[in-house]
């Protein structure tokens, strides 16, 4: 049975709209500290700009080739491509062009491409091994949320800001051993001007790339949160992802060290950042706690055992 209106929950998308109207805010304050210090920002955006459609067109060859993952044919996992492709048809998109798989112990997942027709979804082999069938379709379903909710798009384009000022912060380096920035501007004013140009420049570059990350982070955190809700209704079990989320969880304390940090670079894509300890409480966490994830998911299991949770048309 077919299933819409994944993830509409209202005080999330007004989360989401907000962070993305303060990112905006952001970034007019940027180009103005731009134009107030006489630095043109065309250099600057185009860059950042061919940077992030350089991660947006190829973050699927990307994350394979630095994952590790193989694709895999439905003749190699058959259950894996079948579960994948019924999860799809009922989501109403196209199955995802690729399959893979990360021969590690670490039990995780992840979902990248800039639409569904580019998609991958990729699973461990350590996931599938320690979750019961039911739990891993939970886990497929979330990732197919971030494939339908386009999150490659969203947080690419987000993260431009961040990349331009990252680059002005080099610029400002090695401008201010050859010579200082502002053009004409910095020589009617004189050496010490320029260098209070330049230092409020570079001070106002760092606050803009950090306060960027943090709401980017939390950009994120929400839509890990959308996709939660979203794979939940499409497979209509809430409280099987619970259980995959909290195995995922607490196998990370059983890993070895090594295994972690073979795989440490792909946290940002993973269903739980492969990481130990109480390193996901910072502001600059891509993932939500997964105790707050875990009791969401299971208040929308205690409603929906109780008839209240509509699967909305």
């Amino acid at each position: 049975m077919k299933q819409r209106g994944y993830g509409r929950d209202p005080e999330l998308a007004l989360r989401m709209f907000i962070t993305i109207f303060m990112l905006a805010m952001v970034y007019v304050a940027f180009m103005g500290l731009l134009f107030w210090a006489g630095i043109s920002p065309i250099l600057i955006l185009v860059f950042a700009v061919v940077m992030a459609a350089f991660q947006y067109f190829g973050s699927d060859k990307i994350v394979l080739m630095t994952t590790g993952a193989k694709e895999v044919s439905a003749e190699q996992e058959p259950k894996l491509h079948a579960t994948v492709e019924r999860l799809a048809a009922m989501a109403e998109m196209p199955k995802p062009k690729k399959i893979a798989i990360m021969e590690t112990h670490v039990p995780n997942a992840f979902a990248t491409g800039r639409n569904p027709k580019n998609a991958v979804i990729a699973v461990t082999r350590g996931l599938l091994a320690r979750l019961t069938e039911k739990e891993v379709e939970a886990v497929l379903g979330h990732e197919l949320m971030h494939v339908k909710n386009r999150d490659v798009m969203v947080l690419t384009w987000a993260s431009i800001i961040v990349i331009a000022a990252g680059f002005l912060m080099q610029m400002l380096f090695w401008m201010s051993l050859f010579g200082g920035i502002g053009g004409g501007r910095n020589r009617q004013g004189g050496g010490g001007q320029a260098m209070m140009i330049m230092l409020a420049v570079y001070v106002g570059t760092i606050a803009v790339y950090y306060v960027s990350q943090v709401l980017i982070m939390a950009l994120s955190r929400y839509r890990e949160f959308a996709a939660d809700r979203g794979g939940a209704i499409l497979t209509g079990a809430p409280g099987q992802l619970a259980s995959a989320l909290s195995k995922i969880s607490d196998d990370m304390f059983k890993i070895p060290e090594k295994d972690m940090r073979q795989v440490e670079h792909a946290n940002a894509f993973f269903i739980i950042p492969a990481l130990k300890g109480d390193k996901m409480a910072s502001l600059f966490s891509s993932h939500p706690k997964v105790e707050k994830r875990i009791e969401r998911l299971q208040n929308m299991q205690r409603e929906s055992e109780r008839g209240f949770t509509q699967f909305r048309v």
